[in-house]
């Protein structure tokens, strides 16, 4: 039962992936001015298949000064973790029952920075080279307090399962009485997803592409499939912990559906931060208050334990 739900969540995340890459180019063509994709089929929704055929068609090609075995197995380990992290997801069937899932999901998020090292160092360019450390530097940062944050909640809730956090969230949702914490975990989702304003690991206009910067055809289409499908998880992460998603109603896709839409919507409006300005603003800014943060629920847990004693 668990190994036909991996493949059908696979399968899910890999298709609703497809059609956010559709709404990410309609969106930012009605932000732009201009129509979206709209030459193929009926409103250019069968689109992302043809660009997905399109990439895995063409013939791959490799620098040759690159490390060939690193450079091709970086966008396999990028996408394979990507889609490992969905493990967790609260599943009807109970998937894997993750009593550690949010654990886990740390480790992975963590194990996700050594594939765009990876890519960045082994495509043996400078321009990879420098996209690729941005990149790295970034994600670790940001990591640092996204995982404070998390803590906060966990204290909270006292469990890393994600079943729990819908539990605790029947009455009130937790958007309520953190606020700051909510803007401060979609900044760092953004950070951590290499996405707009802080997309400096792709930043076109100084860095060409960034790490990606040698890949084609297939590598390219799996790297590209790594960052949507950790776009789709964090915004579920988000549902889950700020919006009281049940898992078993529409609802909670709807909400998904909203919170990747944010991300587009940040991506067509804001401008790019500059480098050293979105470092102080991790480690002067988010890191302080996320700490105090993890301090306040944790003495609003004893207090609440000693009431109840």
């Amino acid at each position: 039962m668990s190994i036909i739900s991996s493949l059908l969540i696979v399968i899910c995340v890999l298709v609703g992936v497809a059609f956010l890459t559709l709404l990410e180019r309609k969106v930012l063509g009605y932000i732009q001015i201009r129509k979206g994709p709209n030459k193929v089929g009926f409103c250019g929704i069968p689109q992302p298949f043809c660009d997905a055929i399109k990439l895995f068609t063409k013939e791959q090609v490799y620098p040759i000064m690159s490390n060939y075995l690193s450079y091709y197995v970086s966008p396999i380990i990028a996408l394979f973790l990507s889609l490992l992290i969905w493990m967790i997801y609260p599943y009807a069937t109970n998937l894997y029952s993750f009593n550690l899932g949010l654990l886990f999901f740390l480790c992975c998020t963590s194990m996700g920075v050594y594939s765009v090292m990876a890519s960045g160092w082994s495509s043996n360019s400078n321009y990879a080279m420098l996209g690729g450390l941005r990149a790295v530097a970034q994600t670790i940062s940001y990591e640092v307090s996204m995982a404070l944050l998390l803590l906060s909640y966990i204290v909270m809730v006292g469990s890393f399962n994600l079943f729990d956090f819908d539990i605790y969230q029947q009455n009130i949702w937790f958007m309520f009485f953190s606020f700051p914490l909510m803007f401060m975990w979609m900044a760092s989702s953004l950070a951590e997803t290499n996405r707009t304003p802080f997309d400096f690991a792709e930043g076109e206009s100084e860095l060409v592409s960034g790490f990606n910067v040698e890949y084609s055809a297939a590598g390219f289409a799996l790297i590209f499939l790594a960052e949507y499908a950790s776009i789709l998880f964090m915004s579920m992460l988000f549902s889950v912990l700020f919006l009281g998603s049940n898992l078993f109603s529409i609802l909670f896709f709807f909400k998904l559906v909203f919170i990747s839409f944010l991300f587009i919507w940040v991506r067509g409006t804001l401008p790019r931060y500059r480098y050293d300005k979105l470092m102080y603003l991790c480690w002067k800014s988010y890191l302080p208050v996320s700490l105090n943060y993890l301090m306040f629920f944790i003495g609003l847990k004893i207090f609440m334990l000693s009431l109840i004693i």
